[in-house]
């Protein structure tokens, strides 16, 4: 991996803790989805024109995906109406990778490395105790919001993992992926909020859409340096998102980031580093 393909990769975690905090910062769990969703929209257009449409055999993963990661938007904002930001972000983060490589053992018949069976020991016990450092779980602390994202994460990264495969240029099918969610996620949010849904994006709107942007940001250099870099090495190091999580969430939300949590937070990115560095 080159120096520019790394600090791109390392750019690219912090982009993506911070549109997390974007979408934590904003109080309104539906306006921060739906600011977010229109900052996919136009970017997701953007890029259609730049890079054009994926090919056809890809359109319905595509559509999957969109809408998977529509629910994963709104699930992530409601984790984090209710729980810490360094709590959440980790869990739901962690728990993608290691049910994707469950799912790949038990349906597709992969085998477990022992660097990946150490991996997966390594995340689990460090999320279990990252849950536990917090305090102990209790009803509407966001924590089994945080866990239901980290499924929808794993669900549309297969998807994504087979629907890109097939569309003949990466940053083509990541376009389509924004363009589409971007008008599913206000039109979604509208409906569940009722009238008055507009007013109350205003005072919002800049917070929320420079959200979508960095997401865009974000995900556009990981698509960038996996057409340069080892994936795996590219996978694992945008992981690194979880200790920038911890410390966005003690400068920026007042969140105790003691030594333990930040220990058991780099416990849990060495487990996710080592389990895609062993596949």
């Amino acid at each position: 991996m080159s120096v520019l393909v790394f600090a791109v990769v390392l750019a690219s975690a912090v982009l993506h803790a911070s549109w997390n905090a974007v979408a934590k910062a904003i109080p309104d769990r539906l306006v921060a989805s739906a600011l977010i969703g229109l900052g996919y929209l136009v970017g997701g257009v953007a890029g259609i024109v730049a890079f054009g449409l994926p090919a056809a055999r890809s359109l319905p993963y595509a559509v999957g995906s969109a809408l998977l990661q529509a629910g994963y938007l709104l699930l992530l904002t409601a984790a984090y109406r209710h729980g810490e930001f360094a709590r959440v972000y980790p869990l739901a983060r962690g728990m993608s990778p290691l049910l994707v490589t469950v799912v790949t053992v038990t349906v597709l018949g992969a085998h477990l490395s022992p660097g990946e069976l150490a991996g997966i020991a390594l995340i689990v016990g460090a999320l279990g105790a990252l849950v536990l450092v917090g305090g102990r779980p209790r009803r509407g602390d966001g924590l089994g919001l945080a866990a239901a994202t980290g499924v929808v994460i794993a669900s549309y990264t297969l998807v994504d993992g087979i629907g890109v495969r097939g569309s003949g240029d990466a940053l083509g099918y990541a376009s389509l992926l924004f363009a589409l969610q971007g008008p599913v996620l206000p039109v979604v949010c509208r409906l569940l909020s009722g009238p008055g849904f507009t007013a109350r994006l205003v005072p919002h709107a800049p917070l929320g859409l420079l959200g979508g942007l960095l997401s865009l940001l974000s995900y556009g250099a990981v698509v960038w340096a996996q057409s340069l870099g080892s994936l795996a090495l590219v996978s694992a190091l945008r992981e690194t998102s979880v200790l920038f999580a911890g410390l966005i969430g003690a400068l920026f939300f007042a969140e105790r980031f003691s030594r333990l949590r930040m220990l058991v937070t780099g416990v849990a990115v060495g487990g996710i580093v080592l389990l895609q560095l062993a596949r």
